[in-house]
């Protein structure tokens, strides 16, 4: 009955929203029909001006107020032509197109005063970077439904070097914004556009459900600061495919709260596909778990992955007073070129946003799978350091790693605190991940998941 009513729920929400039932590979399995808005206006016909120069956030924030007024008549498009269109901070509205051409450019103002200030994140308790506020993302969507951004392989770039340098001479007054951050919503589409420049996460979507994003470049240099692509927080019911990332440090990274917070607030991040990704981490990782995960992620299922020229493949990050969970994970069919680290799994990241965090608060990591992986011109092969009396468990199978001349064989697998299984791995890992006491009942677990199919992931 439930799901019934969920149903009738979002379908009467717009076009853009599509429900899906609770199984990691279905999210990616259907797609919105994304019908023409029955109206449709250029943000030219509110005085913008394209010369890159101009500043137009008072005509983009005009465009959306006017396109409000038909939301409840099919909602509506804002059309940005060819030019670069300098803006502010603006927000979007429900039943709303923002449609980039060809050769339009979206571009962040590099004065912050443009950007504007808002409240952190209840699930954080204040700013990533420094406590308290911090600035409003370049495109704001908050408590919207059938919302989409897309394009014919327009650009948006936040232009982000000014953040950089800020954040790397320690002078924020506020935490850097994202480019595109999506609050409270349901039925949010993101393709068929390039990202460029992000001052810190290119594509949020926080507290979302129903979230496809698809056919997008994201590209941000090695050396911006922990920049990432795009980062799933708190979310459910999401399809990320058919997309080439490139960023400072993370490409694309699970989150669900930090600390305390994330443990109040309660909402995980789950049900979340990944597929048929290229994508290049620099410092950090290609694909992340954590380390704010304090509201739990499970439910993931990321396959089909080309990741290239990376410190890390992927990578689970906790700490204790984290709390929450990592669990009912699979990678799969995964290649890997010129990675440092293959696979890393740390419960020592000790960052917490204030002194108001429960040491005793573990988090669990279990469940988790890694499988059918190809690499080659690898230094270390995985490194697993758990949480002492808490140990995280995996099971690998199907993994070939051909090593470089900078690793040793004795250096190839670094564990402690975690148990688990291995099938046809090489090299061959550390002895807590080919048998434990605990690897019957754990590959028990796995065994029945894989013998209900996908749609086991409950």
């Amino acid at each position: 009955m439930k799901m019934l009513v969920a149903l009738l729920l979002l379908s009467a929400l717009g076009n853009a929203i599509v429900v899906l039932g609770n199984d990691s590979k279905e999210q990616c399995s259907h797609k919105p029909k994304l019908d023409p808005r029955p109206h449709s206006v250029s943000i030219v016909e509110f005085g913008a001006v394209g010369d890159g120069k101009t500043l137009n956030t008072g005509a983009f924030q005009n465009a959306i107020f006017y396109l409000n007024s038909f939301a409840d008549k099919g909602g509506a498009q804002l059309y940005v032509p060819p030019g670069k269109w300098l803006t502010g901070s603006f927000n979007l509205t429900s039943h709303l197109t923002l449609f980039l051409e060809k050769d339009a450019i979206i571009l962040g103002s590099q004065n912050p005063d443009h950007w504007g200030i808002t409240d952190p994140l209840p699930s954080y308790g204040r700013g990533i970077d420094v406590p308290g506020s911090r600035y409003r993302s370049l495109i704001n969507g908050y408590n919207l439904s059938d919302v989409v951004i897309t394009g014919n392989d327009g650009t948006i770039d936040g232009q982000g070097s000014y953040w950089w340098d800020s954040f790397l001479t320690q002078t924020l007054n506020h935490s850097r914004p994202n480019l595109v951050e999506i609050v409270e919503s349901v039925g949010v589409v993101v393709s068929n556009l390039t990202f460029l420049n992000a001052p810190s996460y290119t594509i949020h979507p926080v507290y979302c459900s129903h979230v496809l994003i698809q056919n997008i470049s994201a590209y941000s240099p090695p050396s911006s600061p922990y920049t990432i692509g795009i980062v799933p927080d708190s979310s459910d019911h999401m399809c990320i495919e058919n997309c080439n990332i490139s960023m400072g440090y993370d490409a694309i990274t699970l989150k669900s709260g930090w600390d305390e917070h994330g443990i109040k607030y309660n909402r995980p991040t789950t049900y979340v596909h990944i597929k048929q990704v290229n994508l290049q981490a620099s410092t950090g990782s290609a694909v992340a778990f954590g380390s704010e995960m304090s509201g739990g992620i499970s439910h993931v299922l990321a396959e089909h992955l080309d990741i290239k020229n990376s410190f890390t493949g992927i990578v689970f990050r906790t700490a204790p007073g984290r709390g929450g969970y990592i669990k009912n994970i699979e990678v799969s069919s995964v290649e890997l070129e010129n990675i440092h680290t293959a696979f890393i799994a740390s419960g020592q990241y000790e960052s917490h946003p204030d002194e108001e965090y429960d040491p005793s608060a573990l988090p669990i990591l279990e469940q988790i799978t890694i499988d059918n992986v190809v690499g080659v011109n690898i230094t270390v092969a995985g490194s697993f350091t758990g949480i002492e009396n808490t140990p995280f468990e995996f099971t690998l199978s199907e993994i070939s790693l051909s090593l470089n001349s900078a690793s040793t064989s004795s250096s190839a697998w670094v564990c402690s605190d975690v148990v688990g299984s291995s099938k046809s791995v090489s090299p061959e890992p550390c002895p807590e991940l080919k048998s434990s006491s605990n690897s019957n009942s754990f590959s028990s677990s796995i065994t029945t998941l894989s013998s209900k199919g996908s749609a086991s992931y409950l």
